[in-house]
């Protein structure tokens, strides 16, 4: 049985192929396999829409149907330059290739520069399992230096089932879509004026916000930690002498000139957790020391990889750093573990997938020290009796790290708590606390983020329940619709008597029906309907999300079905 991806890349191909026989003018780019399936960057004279895509996947339909065989060939360089001489960005491709001999396919009157592997034949491709997606601009090599190139994406599986389940998926993810419920829902919005991945948080954003920073600030307060508050700037001294400048620069915006000084916009707060460890000396006694903060950082993401709340440009962390000495450890990263789990699973996400990251190329510390503390984090996993994959230089360049990627209602999985052992910032910082000897050491550091990002958080929480939060998460909790004015000052009283929730009152000059109905749009937990009857029984008829009309009930017993819910 064929390899998805060999499907997937031969696709790519036969997706060439179709373009040239098309426009005979079309210049290629790359065409590798993807997840899900592939992609060709292309050149045309005219250029191709979307509206061009079924004409494509018709002809590819037409040249799967000619048993067309997928063959290789080692070629001389020499010989690669004539074959793709009216190919400019194949001869680009082609300088960067090592060797005298490079590997080309031939796909029918279709050859291409590319290692491979392929099936065989047309015959080991299912023309119902494949479906053309979309167009996207691409700069080629990804650079925007270069040439905009049209990238034709395409679906691919080994059965019509497989292609199926994936649509279906994919058209319950639209509905889901965290940017479109987001801002039909009242929580965010992007403006171009602010700028590209710059959310706004709405009133019912902000609110949500800080049920969720409410609950974690609650649980590492009674864990022993510190809360504190850090500028959004700093000089750029601080983040040469913490390596970030040096080795993640990329990721950091120009440098801002204040009164003949540098100063950065903070691509992170570890730099100034790290001073105020340092701001007086410490000792064994005082470790572990937990220090937390709800800290907002801002990172270079060039435009074309934003996405909603999930991929933005300033973000908050809900970052915290543990101090600890050796002996303690393996016994504070379980401690780590075992709260990022736990924390997971009150908001919902029941599955999850734990990978143990390991050194990349560039890193700092010693061999010996990476070893250590991997091994560290491992005995930790198998401790806590869990499974886990092993992510091969996926460490950042200061140490190991356990991620956990949560999974959806839909299968879908999404970076959200880390735990890293980091070896720089005590060296480069000189930390230092006085051991029971009474002599200098150097502590240990935990980097740690169990929500990741609040924004990348309420994204996925967003998709995940499409909008509709279980109650404690709601930001409305309960909205409470008078059928007419008449009815406003006892859906106030009834108000009143639910101080204790988050309780609306919906007192525009609207019908009743239409009132229900942009409740349940909102995705309230709880409608409470009031009028004459209600006004006179001093009771309450309520409506349910998901269950509908639950009856009229007084609101002691109303109370009870909240309070145990």
């Amino acid at each position: 049985m064929q390899k998805i991806q060999d499907i997937r890349h031969s696709f790519a191909h036969i997706l060439a192929l179709s373009v040239k026989e098309l426009y005979p003018d079309a210049r290629f780019g790359t065409g590798p396999d993807i997840e899900n399936g592939f992609y060709y960057d292309i050149k045309t004279k005219n250029p191709v829409t979307n509206d061009d895509l079924k004409r494509i996947e018709k002809k590819m339909r037409e040249v799967l149907k000619r048993n067309v065989s997928f063959k290789k060939k080692l070629v001389a360089k020499a010989e690669a330059k004539k074959i793709f001489k009216d190919q400019p960005f194949k001869l680009e491709i082609l300088k960067d290739l090592e060797g005298d001999k490079v590997s080309v396919y031939e796909t029918d009157n279709f050859i291409d520069l590319c290692k491979g592997p392929h099936v065989d034949s047309t015959e080991e491709l299912n023309p119902d399992a494949f479906k053309l997606e979309k167009i996207a601009g691409a700069y080629f090599k990804g650079d925007e230096k270069n040439s905009m190139l049209t990238r034709i994406y395409g679906l691919a599986f080994a059965t019509k089932k497989e292609l199926d389940d994936y649509l279906k998926l994919k058209e319950e993810a639209e509905k889901r879509d965290h940017r479109v419920l987001g801002e039909k829902l009242g929580i965010f919005m992007f403006d171009d004026e602010v700028g590209s991945g710059l959310p706004l948080w709405l009133a019912k954003g902000t609110l949500l916000r800080n049920i969720i920073k409410d609950y974690l600030y609650r649980e590492l307060i009674s864990d022993g930690y510190d809360f504190v508050e850090t500028p959004h700037i700093g000089k750029l001294s601080l983040w040469q002498t913490s390596g970030h400048w040096e080795n993640y620069r990329e990721n950091i915006y120009s440098p801002i000139d204040i009164e003949d000084e540098k100063f950065l916009l903070k691509p992170m707060n570890c730099p100034f957790h790290v001073k105020i460890f340092k701001h007086k000396q410490r000792s064994y006694r005082e470790l572990p020391l937990k220090m937390a903060e709800f800290g907002t950082v801002y990172r270079f993401e060039r435009s074309g990889t934003l996405h909603g709340l999930t991929r933005v440009r300033g973000f908050t962390q809900d970052d915290a750093h543990v101090w600890c000495r050796e002996d303690q450890l393996k016994t504070e990263l379980a401690k780590l573990l075992k709260q990022g789990l736990k924390i997971l699973k009150k908001f919902g996400f029941k599955e999850y997938s734990i990978y143990l990251s390991t050194r990349p190329e560039k890193y700092v510390g010693t061999d010996q020290g990476w070893e250590k503390a991997t091994a560290t984090l491992e005995q930790v996993l198998k401790d806590a009796k869990l499974e886990y994959n092993i992510d091969p230089g996926g460490g950042v360049f200061y140490g190991p790290k356990i991620d956990i990627k949560v999974k959806d209602t839909l299968g879908r999985e999404w970076q959200c708590t880390t735990i890293q052992v980091d070896f720089n910032l005590p060296d480069r910082f000189q930390m230092s606390f006085i051991n029971d000897k009474g002599e200098k050491e150097r502590p240990y550091m935990i980097h740690r983020a169990l929500y990741g990002s609040l924004e990348r958080f309420i994204g996925v929480l967003i998709e995940h329940y499409a909008g509709a939060f279980p109650f404690w998460l709601s930001p409305v909790q309960i909205k409470i619709l008078p059928v007419s004015d008449k009815f406003n000052k006892y859906a106030r009283e009834i108000k009143e008597e639910l101080k204790e929730y988050r309780a609306e009152v919906a007192e525009e000059k609207e019908t009743i029906s239409k009132k229900i109905r942009e409740g349940e749009m909102e995705k309230i937990p709880y409608l409470l309907i009031v009028g004459e009857k209600e006004k006179k029984a001093k009771t309450i008829s309520v409506r349910k999300r998901g269950k509908g009309d639950l009856g009229a009930m007084k609101i002691k017993k109303f109370k009870e079905i909240i309070n145990k819910e």
